[in-house]
């Protein structure tokens, strides 16, 4: 599982150093390296077999929503393999640092099952937005469900 979050810079070729242990994460899989996509203003990184798992439960949904096929299109038509080299980097694709707008100071935030690359900034507003949203009785409430 991927957990806890870190600061690090990308450099100007869009090589990003993962984090020894998220890489330890990724071994597990027998691949060596992640599918990255695009989505809610960030990168979302997944190691293959959990990619595969994710693949399947979008294609089961895919048949039963429009919604789900149009977000299918983006999500998986915007995903990109990218492979660890020798110094542990991966080499993020421009489109994804455009569309996540990515340049040197970038924050990874372990999620479970995948973690998120996000712009410093970016993250920034969003902790601020949710924050904000955390106030509302209607999130407490299911938050509280967790035993939080």
């Amino acid at each position: 599982m991927f957990r806890g979050s870190s600061d690090h810079n990308m450099d100007s070729k869009g090589r990003l150093i993962i984090p020894a242990r998220f890489r330890h994460v990724l071994k597990r899989s027998n691949v060596n390296g992640l599918i990255i996509s695009k989505w809610d203003g960030a990168l979302f990184c997944y190691a293959f077999e959990e990619w595969g798992h994710l693949e399947e439960r979008i294609r089961n949904l895919a048949r039963r929503s429009e919604n789900i096929r149009r977000f299918r299109r983006i999500f998986i038509g915007g995903a990109h393999e990218c492979m660890l080299d020798k110094q542990a980097r991966i080499l993020i694709p421009p489109s994804l640092r455009h569309y996540a707008g990515l340049n040197k100071e970038v924050v990874l935030v372990g999620v479970l099952d995948y973690f998120e690359i996000w712009a410093k900034e970016n993250l920034a507003k969003e902790d601020e937005y949710l924050q904000n949203d955390m106030k509302g009785e209607e999130l407490r409430n299911e938050i509280a469900e967790l035993g939080l």
